[in-house]
């Protein structure tokens, strides 16, 4: 059974879904180009209201190439249980990250090919999970695009670290991702939303089920 990470959440009634549908993440989205991006205070409303649910799905922060100060605010104001760096970050960026913040962190790459993995290896055993997404055509976002790529491609990783997997994913597609891809966890953005940034409770639900 799959684990479900719904990313880009923006209110308190998208996380009310999310604890409904019992996903395992939350993802909290800092990147102002981006129609999901948080502010600190939302953010940090959010993580209130994420602890008053019977169902708490673990906080995930969305980053990309943020420097210490900007990562110090974040976590000040979601608390959250794993960092996800979305960005250009080394290998030696995403172990001072750990060290600093005692925090877990996940490192995402743009699926282009099969080369995409040799660059991926240099973090194995580093990160603590890898999020493999979609290349991005619209360059301005790191993720979030709705695209997806060969799932097939996933037989090419070697790495031990455990990895979820993104890019044009829902409730349609998800079962047949796994099935081809081998994920043990999925992570979802634009699948589960009526428009960029607003999410439907309904498909939230549906994405999940058909994940597990």
């Amino acid at each position: 059974m799959a684990k479900v990470k719904i990313c880009g959440i923006k209110t308190k009634d998208d996380l009310t879904a999310v604890s409904e549908a019992k996903a395992d993440w939350v993802g909290f989205v800092f990147f102002e180009k981006s129609p999901r991006h948080l502010t600190l205070e939302q953010a940090r409303q959010l993580r209130q209201h994420r602890d008053r649910l019977s169902h708490q799905p673990q906080i995930v922060v969305l980053t990309v190439d943020a420097d210490d100060e900007a990562l110090s605010a974040i976590l000040d104001a979601a608390d959250p249980d794993l960092i996800q760096c979305h960005g250009h970050e080394t290998p030696e960026r995403v172990e001072k990250i750990k060290r600093l913040y005692n925090k877990p962190v996940m490192k995402a790459f743009r699926v282009k090919d099969k080369a995409t993995f040799d660059d991926a290896m240099r973090y194995d055993g580093i990160a603590d999970m890898m999020l493999f997404d979609s290349a991005p055509i619209d360059a301005a976002l790191p993720g979030g695009t709705g695209h997806q790529f060969d799932w097939g491609l996933m037989s090419s990783w070697q790495g031990e670290t455990p990895w979820m997997l993104a890019g044009g994913l829902n409730a349609s597609n998800v079962a047949d991702a796994i099935n081809i891809s081998g994920a043990l966890a999925v992570d979802v953005s634009s699948g589960v939303e009526e428009k960029p940034g607003i999410k439907s409770a309904a498909a939230i639900h549906r994405f999940v089920s058909e994940a597990r």
